[in-house]
């Protein structure tokens, strides 16, 4: 991975590792608020999606797509939430986050603030466990992660 030492997402994986292909790897944030938080970053450091040639674009989107896809049919969730904000973190990555009408924070951003409680803790009232879900992201991406 070529990178920027000081950058969080060229030293780390960025989460809980699912995924790595030769271009992209696909993470599941670690945030017991928001189980079913994943991230498909980019492992070259660029900043900006228009950075990629338009090739890479395409396989990044994919994935993005792929996982969104995967979130949608196994979680059934209200809405799933697209961003590529890099703000924070200046290395481009897609936050792919399958909300829930009971979560935290709903509807606002998972950046924003909460709105209620959640109990039992959100990871339990997943329809799967996060393995589970994890396995079919991985099943989804493998033809793509080979391209």
């Amino acid at each position: 991975m070529t990178g920027q030492a000081d950058c969080e997402l060229c030293r780390g994986d960025g989460g809980r590792l699912v995924l790595r292909a030769a271009d992209w790897r696909v993470i599941r944030a670690e945030d017991p608020a928001f189980p079913a938080f994943y991230r498909v970053i980019w492992n070259a450091h660029v900043a900006e999606w228009t950075d990629l040639p338009p090739v890479q674009r395409s396989l990044c989107m994919q994935a993005v797509a792929k996982v969104e896809t995967v979130l949608r049919e196994a979680l059934r969730p209200t809405k799933i939430n697209l961003a590529s904000l890099g703000n924070v973190v200046p290395h481009l990555h897609w936050h792919v986050i399958a909300r829930f009408d009971w979560d935290s924070h709903f509807p606002q951003p998972v950046w924003g603030a909460p709105q209620r409680r959640v109990e039992p803790m959100a990871e339990v009232r997943l329809s799967l466990p996060l393995a589970d879900l994890d396995a079919r992201v991985v099943a989804a991406l493998t033809p793509l992660a080979g391209h």
